[in-house]
């Protein structure tokens, strides 16, 4: 029995140490780029780092605090309807703080600790980031401007923020609360959880019908779409076929012309296109004279007596 116990005892404990997740600290991997831009190849980011740079109308650094944010889906439970979450909505901290953010993000995904509305001068942008693909964690520093002031802290990964993971962070008294805090305000755009199946089965419902008549507009629309690019090219086609017989004829004259004229002074050339003239008016009345006789003379047939 002793024996049994024990082996359960030894497989529990390598079960949890293989199944407990490891956070790695990336912050002792980052490679200064300059400016405040920290970065590690294996998906740690620091933007707006500032560890020693007082921002205008800050004498000295009121206080030196420290503070760790955990990030994930399981700090979202308790907010219905949302998806990722920060363990805290709140922060609160003196004007002038040298504040450092520890930021553990429990998913294994990619997620944000990022402020915005600093100043500009000193952080690119406005604002100071940490980003680190979990599970794993990364710090930064920033000193915080003077003021009351409310600045929006979030995660920027697409639909993160949308889902719950945003906070808000006051200096001294800050200016007012922000909207859609998970926990802290209301939100603009509030859930609707009163449907029950019925409604959402017959907004949801699409009958067989509707499938074959939105089919049959879709193969309407592609015909209608090709008619008119026929009829649309077809005009194109008779100016480009007839331009490129007068451009034909037009090499062909040239041929002709340039030997007719081939040696002979303007003056000649002069008098020569005035006889081609008269030559081709002349067969242009020959062709009308025809015609009338042509018309004339089928009017004044006598027709055979009976």
């Amino acid at each position: 029995m002793v024996k049994f116990l024990s082996l359960g005892l030894i497989a529990v404990f390598f079960s949890a140490s293989i199944v407990a997740e490891e956070i790695e600290d990336h912050t002792k991997m980052l490679m200064d780029h300059g400016d405040g831009h920290l970065m590690e190849m294996s998906g740690g980011m620091v933007m707006g780092q500032n560890t020693d740079k007082l921002p205008g109308g800050c004498d000295s650094i009121s206080e030196t605090k420290e503070v760790t944010v955990h990030a994930g889906h399981k700090y979202a439970e308790k907010f219905p309807g949302r998806m990722f979450a920060f363990d805290t909505q709140e922060f609160n901290f003196k004007p002038c703080t040298k504040l450092t953010i520890h930021f553990i993000n429990e998913d294994k995904i990619r997620h944000q600790w990022m402020m915005h509305g600093l100043p500009k001068y000193l952080y690119p942008k406005g604002m100071f980031h940490l980003e680190v693909s979990g599970p794993a964690k990364i710090s930064g520093t920033l000193i915080l401007p003077p003021g009351d002031k409310t600045y929006l802290v979030h995660c920027d990964i697409a639909q993160h923020m949308e889902k719950g993971m945003k906070a808000q962070l006051k200096v001294g008294d800050g200016d007012g609360d922000l909207p859609s805090i998970p926990g802290v305000t209301a939100f603009v755009v509030p859930d609707d959880y009163n449907a029950g199946p019925t409604e959402i089965f017959a907004a949801a419902k699409v009958t067989e019908a509707d499938i074959a008549a939105a089919n049959e507009k879709l193969v309407q629309d592609e015909a209608a779409k090709k008619a008119s690019k026929i009829a649309a090219a077809q005009p194109d086609s008779f100016v480009s076929g007839i331009t490129v017989i007068g451009l034909a004829l037009g090499l062909i004259l040239s041929a002709v012309m340039g030997r007719r004229f081939k040696g002979k002074t303007i003056a000649e050339a002069t008098v020569e296109c005035f006889n081609l003239l008269g030559v081709f008016l002349g067969f242009i009345k020959g062709l009308v004279l025809r015609l009338i006789g042509l018309v004339f003379s089928s009017k004044n047939k006598v027709l055979p007596s009976k």
